[in-house]
């Protein structure tokens, strides 16, 4: 039921509508025809425009088709009390095939049923039994027989031209946008094709997809800051999922060689165009693989998601084209830095005191503790991460911002970690994992260390996955990919809640 402070605040013609609709409503409900549930609709617009479509009207005379489907009525036009046009909308197709015209006559469709046309209103979901013709301008339309009112649209739809115009408003009232925008509505069918792309790549090779807990009594798998809720039967302190990680790879522990999760998370961070309080992720790792290995997987992955999404591995994203069909570029962090900020010679990459300096005149203050290779790290992120268009893996981490992930055999200082960017943002995060217990447990002490010095994202020392890994875990390789920055690429969308059908937003006043 709608409150008094939403009626207040609607605009006095939309409460005038509002009011007209529950009389009709009213009058429904006393014939007690009011939100019926025996309609069973047998077609859609979509399959109607193709198979029928490139018929001509002779065609269609000669071998009528029966057709039974239901829709939101989005366009209505009367020609006395005689004869109506109007358009159903249903769930169908992509651009215009989702709808399909009725045509309705005094003769055909009954009196009682023109009458009752007359008075319903755009918005409203109707059922229609009729056959298929082509108009004269060679329009597929549905001759109706039989009209039923299926559900009555109380609140007006948007101008029938401008949609929804106000962009928060599209976000709020998502169910409005999906009805009125065509182009809301393919994002979210190429977000799903995606999806279900992933998955079917994922189980092809190999890999088990499980589900892990997203309430954790120790947040892991990740330096971020969680969400932090209570449960009142066990009386203990739970913590939102920030990664399934550790749960994954006590999986690997357990023998399950390959293992995957299409998994929500939550972040107690900032809010921005490219970062919602929770977000979709999808996680796997490989037993006997490296982060070689994972990065040719996770391109492969990438590119056929987007050729199943959207037809094609070549993008474009802001205008400017995106080729994923193309190898992508490797970079350590100080190539990438050389490439795109060139300048900086070699002694002062490797100079702390000097790179402290220079992230001052980016308004960065590192932590007390940040050694050479964290320093080089936000230099990156400051100079050279927004200019990595074309796909790019930065690989070779320092170990003291790669807490998971296995130091390098050969280099000291670093690990065997990757991150990938395209058109300036983080995609995927994976690396070549720790599987030496005690080396993992003195890093979680080195994290608790950090975090005791002011570091709100640094990590919990978690014990038991410790005594999982002294129980022995094969060399494995794992990898992230953040599922809604990757659909903002394959839709071309510039704000993270255009892929989100519910995105977090402040309370309404």
């Amino acid at each position: 039921m709608t409150t008094d402070i939403q009626e207040q605040a609607a605009a006095p013609d939309e409460n005038k509508i509002i009011a007209e609709r529950r009389v009709k409503l009213a009058a429904l409900r006393e014939q007690g025809i009011a939100f019926p549930n025996d309609f069973r609709p047998e077609h859609k617009a979509a399959d109607l425009h193709a198979q029928y479509g490139s018929k001509t009207r002779e065609e269609l005379e000669a071998e009528p088709v029966t057709v039974v489907l239901a829709g939101r009525m989005m366009l209505k036009r009367e020609a006395g009390k005689k004869a109506a046009f109007a358009t159903l909308q249903d769930a169908s197709g992509p651009k215009a095939d989702g709808r399909i015209q009725i045509y309705a006559t005094l003769d055909l469709t009954g009196e009682a049923a023109m009458a009752a046309l007359h008075h319903y209103d755009l918005g409203d979901i109707l059922g229609v039994t009729g056959t298929l013709f082509k108009t004269k301008t060679d329009e597929l339309t549905i001759k109706v027989t039989q009209l039923r009112l299926i559900t009555k649209s109380l609140r007006p739809l948007p101008d029938k031209f401008h949609g929804l115009a106000d962009q928060e408003t599209k976000y709020r009232q998502r169910y409005v946008d999906l009805i009125m925008n065509e182009e809301t509505r393919r994002t979210f069918k190429a977000r799903t094709a995606a999806i279900s792309s992933i998955r079917r790549f994922m189980e092809k090779n190999e890999f088990m997809e499980v589900e892990t807990p997203m309430l954790h009594t120790i947040p892991g798998g990740a330096a971020a800051k969680p969400f932090v809720t209570h449960h009142n039967a066990l009386d203990m302190e739970m913590y939102l999922r920030i990664a399934p990680e550790l749960y994954l790879k006590r999986l690997v522990v357990g023998g399950f060689d390959r293992v995957f999760e299409i998994n929500r998370n939550f972040r107690n961070e900032g809010v921005s165009i490219r970062h919602n309080p929770e977000f979709t992720m999808m996680e796997f790792y490989a037993a006997y693989t490296d982060y070689k290995w994972l990065m040719d997987f996770t391109e492969a992955v990438i590119r056929q998601a987007a050729i199943d999404a959207h037809g094609t591995a070549t993008l474009t994203y802001g205008g400017r084209e995106l080729d994923l069909a193309k190898p992508f570029h490797r970079l350590t962090i100080v190539e990438a830095i050389n490439k795109y900020a060139p300048g900086y010679t070699a002694e002062q990459l490797n100079d702390a005191e000097f790179i402290k300096e220079e992230l001052k005149k980016f308004g960065v203050k590192p932590f007390a503790t940040a050694g050479l290779g964290a320093l080089q790290l936000a230099l990156f992120e400051e100079t050279a991460e927004a200019q990595l268009w074309e796909p790019t893996y930065i690989i070779d981490y320092p170990v003291e911002v790669s807490p998971l992930a296995r130091a390098s055999d050969t280099v000291a200082g670093i690990t065997e970690r990757f991150e990938l960017f395209m058109v300036g943002r983080e995609i995927a995060n994976g690396f070549s994992e720790l599987n030496d217990a005690e080396d993992q447990s003195a890093r979680f002490l080195a994290q608790v260390a950090a975090k005791d010095a002011g570091d709100e994202e640094a990590m919990f020392y978690d014990a038991d996955y410790i005594r999982a890994l002294e129980y022995g875990m094969p060399p494995a390789g794992g990898c992230g990919i953040g599922i809604d920055r990757l659909m903002m690429i394959i839709t071309d969308s510039p704000n993270i809640r255009d892929v989100l059908l519910f995105p977090h937003l402040r309370r309404e006043d």
